[in-house]
């Protein structure tokens, strides 16, 4: 399993070199974050080098409002200037969020504005070697009025999208929310699924700590052939080192 560590949650209370420092000493050798422009970029870029850690993942920045077509302009924008820093790095994930639902408008007309975005976006990801992974989130706890909370809605615009730079990202954590199923769901469409979130419910906590039966997705996961990152993005209930710890013990149980 290639894990990457979000950065932005765990070890999240310490400068950006040390938790980049903390992760490879935890055993793991990617990390994944949010937002990059806040971010010290040449910083990060000399500690990945010297403790060997590969950056895997962060989103698109601005994130934009893809359900409104007069963000489309700054969205495009904003992954040619992402791409370029996923060159920098060597990163081929570049997460997507939608935005809110627009009031007043209707879900196939913000829809239809998501795949128009998004389409217009998919031949700079395609030209730069990247992948636009776009997230749906949950909406009953974390994200209340995203626009988009089920897989099947995600794969109708990404279906239509048409573009192998276009795919779905699986949080496992926002998915056990919204409608469960999980290994059935991350099985059938492995082939179509870009990158992978995890953490467990309730709480957003660490694998281990909840309901979900991580080994066994753990296992679905690996038996599928999926070959990208499975982002660990939780709230560390024990300490971070621990929790890291206990990731690899399930892993080594599936």
């Amino acid at each position: 399993m290639n894990f990457s560590v979000c950065i932005d949650m765990i070890y999240s209370g310490l400068p950006l070199a040390e938790r980049v420092a903390q992760v490879k000493a935890a055993g793991y050798d990617a990390v994944e974050f949010w937002r990059w422009r806040d971010k010290d970029l040449d910083a990060l870029e000399q500690a990945l080098q010297q403790h060997g850690v590969q950056l895997a993942g962060f989103c698109v920045d601005p994130m934009g409002r893809l359900v409104d077509p007069a963000t489309h302009d700054e969205f495009v924008e904003g992954v040619k200037a992402s791409v370029q820093q996923a060159q920098r790095f060597g990163t081929n994930a570049l997460i997507v969020t939608v935005g809110q639902e627009r009031e007043g408008v209707s879900r196939d007309e913000q829809r239809e504005a998501i795949i128009a975005g998004l389409r217009r976006a998919a031949p700079v990801a395609e030209e730069g070697g990247v992948v636009l992974c776009v997230e749906p989130l949950n909406v009953l706890v974390d994200h209340k009025g995203y626009f988009l909370s089920t897989t099947d809605e995600a794969l109708q615009i990404i279906d239509a999208v048409n573009s192998p730079a276009v795919k779905l990202l699986y949080d496992v954590y926002h998915q056990q929310i919204t409608e469960g199923n999980l290994i059935a769901r991350i099985t059938q469409h492995i082939d179509k699924i870009g990158h992978i979130h995890i953490a467990d419910v309730p709480g957003r906590h660490e694998p281990g700590t909840g309901e979900i039966n991580y080994a066994n997705v753990f296992k679905a996961i690996a038996d599928a052939g999926y070959e990208g990152y499975v982002g660990l993005e939780f709230r560390p209930k024990a300490d971070a080192r621990v929790a890291l710890e206990n990731v690899r013990k399930l892993e080594e149980a599936s």
